[in-house]
């Protein structure tokens, strides 16, 4: 894959967004979308915000990053879409296919990969308008992971298909 973004939607955790940053610092990702009420490395009087930093350890400062309002997510996406990002939104649903099992044609390929809130998950107008839903396989007794490591799953799964 060529390049890919990550839009993170209304995740409430500081903890999770410093450990995406981290985390999409090693894998290359080109740029984090901070939708709706995900926090920002700065608060909205540009400071630092520490419990994010200590967990990013320095990753919120070579991650480029946008902050995007709730109103102007949709707006984002089909912007990503008209510059030939395929939307892949991580999430469980009745249209989910496992991320292992993702078909990837070509090398060049951009893609925008959309986590969602750690409690309600992405809404279905978003997943409406995404390419695929990817799920990541449960095989014990949880129905779920934390976002910042099914993140990771996700994000190295897709980087060596």
């Amino acid at each position: 894959m060529k390049e890919i973004a990550v839009i993170l939607h209304d995740i409430r955790s500081l903890h999770n967004v410093g450990s995406i940053f981290r985390t999409a610092d090693a894998a290359g990702i080109s740029k984090l979308y901070l939708c709706g009420i995900t926090p920002a490395p700065v608060d909205r009087f540009g400071r630092i915000r520490p419990q994010l930093a200590k967990v990013s350890l320095g990753a919120e400062k070579t991650v480029p990053w946008e902050s995007v309002s709730s109103s102007g997510e949709t707006k984002l996406i089909k912007k990503l879409k008209k510059d030939g990002y395929k939307i892949l939104a991580v999430e469980q649903s009745k249209k989910s296919i496992p991320y292992h099992r993702l078909k990837v044609n070509g090398l060049r390929l951009k893609v925008a990969v959309i986590m969602g809130n750690e409690v309600r998950g992405l809404p279905r107008n978003i997943l409406k308008i995404s390419d695929k839903i990817l799920e990541i396989p449960m095989r014990g007794h949880k129905e779920s992971l934390n976002v910042s490591v099914a993140f990771g799953i996700a994000i190295f799964g897709l980087l060596y298909k």
